[in-house]
């Protein structure tokens, strides 16, 4: 029985170091407004992997050019 226990308790830990961590994320694009200043957007992400937020902050990027980026806060 306790090894039965103990194989649980361990898979249990080992299942959850490998699950990925979902945080809040920011995609920040600033682009060029009028009269020389700078415009800023800022699109969050809510409990998201990083690779998950990384992959629509590109998106935005993509769609900010040429004048303007985003970067992934």
């Amino acid at each position: 029985m306790k090894k039965l226990l103990l194989g649980i308790a361990g898979f249990g830990l080992l299942a959850s170091t490998m699950t990925s961590c979902k945080k809040d994320y920011d995609c920040v694009c600033t682009y060029p407004g009028f009269n020389n200043t700078t415009e800023t957007d800022t699109w969050p992400y809510k409990k998201v992997k990083k690779k998950d937020a990384e992959a629509a902050c590109d998106t935005w990027d993509a769609l900010y050019k040429p004048d303007g980026s985003c970067k992934l806060n």
